[in-house]
């Protein structure tokens, strides 16, 4: 049996983020989100999240954002130094916090934003808050692989036709046997600034494309939210 949980990043960033990941859960194939709870419109996202308990949000715990400039990595902003054990730890739970504030509820999943939850001290923390909370950490259970390739940049620049249904279509049909997540970054509009912006409404655009749902169907995917996901901690 092949399981895919389509998880949209970012939720809360923005009013445009917020209303890509709505239309693509409604209108598409999005099955699970992760809020951004640093953000004026987590308030916003929060509150559509709590009148559709099926619908899976987890916390997108947020340090830092990078971008490429003249071929070096350039922090468009940081919230705390990650080399600090007590300050990364800190922070994330205080996010936790907030999480549960604006929710009423724990995180169906964790992940952090640009991939944080990797390694280092951000990893090490989400790792030992996902078994505490008994739910998947994403990228880094073993439960479920992580698929990453529907994302339209490149070291090189911009990459439409990574996110186009064509594309999608591509990935759907390579899945492997057991539960796979689809990660994806959903968005209308122009309204964060951001490298990877344009590049939302695409995605939008394949994640609605019907084609792509009579594939699922047509290939015997099962979608599936976080929620529905067991993990080894649990």
């Amino acid at each position: 049996m092949r399981r895919l949980v389509v998880n949209a990043d970012d939720f809360g960033q923005s009013p445009g983020i917020n209303a890509g990941v709505i239309r693509s859960y409604e209108q598409g194939i999005v099955t699970s989100t992760s809020l951004m709870v640093r953000w004026p419109a987590a308030e916003a996202a929060a509150e559509y999240a709590a009148a559709r308990p099926q619908l899976s949000v987890g916390l997108h715990v947020d340090l830092a954002e990078w971008s490429r400039a003249g071929g070096d990595w350039v922090a468009r902003y940081r919230v705390v130094d990650d080399a600090d054990p007590v300050a990364v730890e800190s922070e994330i739970r205080r996010q936790l916090e907030r999480f549960r504030k604006l929710t009423g509820r724990n995180p169906t999943h964790l992940d952090g934003h640009q991939h944080v939850q990797r390694s280092g001290h951000p990893g090490r923390v989400l790792t030992e808050l996902a078994a505490e909370l008994g739910v998947v950490l994403r990228d880094r259970d073993p439960a479920v692989r992580y698929e990453g390739g529907f994302y339209g940049r490149t070291p090189d620049g911009p990459y439409p036709q990574g996110v186009t249904a064509g594309r999608l279509i591509e990935i759907l049909s390579d899945l492997p046997e057991g539960t796979t997540e689809l990660g994806c970054h959903p968005g209308l509009g122009h309204d964060v600034d951001s490298d990877y912006a344009q590049e939302r409404a695409l995605e939008v655009e394949a994640l609605c494309d019907p084609q792509v749902r009579r594939a699922i169907d047509r290939l015997g995917i099962e979608l599936v939210s976080f929620s529905e996901v067991p993990s080894p901690s649990r």
